[in-house]
């Protein structure tokens, strides 16, 4: 039997700084910033809005901050999870004032942790769409 061609080299992937820049909102960016040009420490901002479950933020201090690309990765994942976990709380308890399902807000939150998982895989998130970042606009503006 002959034997089987060597397989090709897997392409490295991407660091997080190259598969995520283009995703950062300026004006996020903007104000993380003037935080940095204040003092504050990148990775330590990352961790207080990755526990809020603000995706958004976490990645515009990881991508100024030093920190390993997989905890770079683990972080934003933490973001997405917590929103995950918040905006289906939110639901739930919306569900039960308002007695009517509210299936976009738990897609959304479905949408969160597959990015969650990608990021975890070492692949690049998701462009949120124009009515779900409307959707987290109003969560914030509600709770």
């Amino acid at each position: 039997m002959p034997a089987m061609p060597p397989m090709p080299p897997t392409p490295p992937t991407a660091s997080f700084d190259e598969q995520h820049r283009a995703l950062v909102n300026e004006a996020i960016r903007d104000l993380a910033q003037k935080a940095l040009d204040g003092g504050a420490d990148p990775a330590a901002l990352a961790q207080v809005y990755s526990e809020k479950g603000k995706p958004e933020f976490v990645l515009a201090y990881l991508l100024v901050s030093d920190l390993p690309d997989q905890e770079k990765r683990e972080l934003l994942a933490a973001a997405y999870e917590n929103r995950a976990a918040q905006s289906e709380q939110w639901a739930r308890d919306s569900e039960a004032r308002y007695s009517r399902p509210f299936p976009l807000v738990h897609l959304e939150a479905q949408k969160d942790r597959a990015n969650a998982r990608n990021l975890r895989a070492g692949k690049a998130v998701r462009r949120e769409s124009k009515a779900a970042r409307r959707l987290n606009i109003n969560l914030t503006i509600n709770n």
